[in-house]
């Protein structure tokens, strides 16, 4: 071993099969630090995911909110708007606006739709999966469950509850 032939990646190897140093992976092989999501984008997925995936943060939500404060304001700020009304800065350019995070609708959502909407899109929504890190999605929908707690904790008979009939 100590003393053994390295042969470069792209050369050829007579010992190993096809020829080449570089071999395929073996089937099933998946990229390090990669989680592969077995859910469709579709209706499906949605509800599958709705039932299936857990909020591996959700015990710990006071460091996840203040993570998912600052992802909120890089990536959703801009349409959901600061306070989850989806009224973003890009409504205000003639994009339609998305519907408000503090519909009933919305809040009546598991994390895992959340997750699986903000993974793959949904209507309007298109998919973060490429922008959006794993664990940093879970702390977005920390910080958007902070948003919907204290807007229903400030309007706890409903007088202000957020217009709109979107769907999300």
């Amino acid at each position: 071993m100590v003393k053994s032939v390295a042969h470069k990646a792209q050369s050829t190897n007579p010992h190993l099969k096809g020829g080449y140093t570089q071999q395929e992976p073996v089937p099933g092989t998946i990229p390090r630090g990669y989680v592969p999501l077995h859910f469709g984008a579709s209706e499906e997925g949605l509800v599958r995911a709705g039932k299936e995936l857990i909020n591996p943060f959700a015990e710990d939500a006071e460091v996840d909110v203040a993570r998912g404060k600052v992802v909120y304001a890089n990536f959703c700020l801009v349409c959901h708007g600061a306070g989850g009304k989806g009224d973003g800065t890009v409504t205000k350019r003639g994009y339609p606006p998305p519907t408000s995070l503090l519909l009933a609708q919305a809040i009546d959502r598991s994390d895992g739709q959340m997750f699986h909407i903000i993974t793959y899109g949904f209507k309007n929504m298109p998919p973060y999966a490429s922008q959006v890190d794993l664990e940093d999605r879970w702390h977005a929908i920390n910080y958007v469950r902070e948003l919907q707690r204290s807007a229903v904790g400030n309007d706890a008979d409903g007088e202000n509850a957020p217009e709109g009939e979107g769907e999300l």
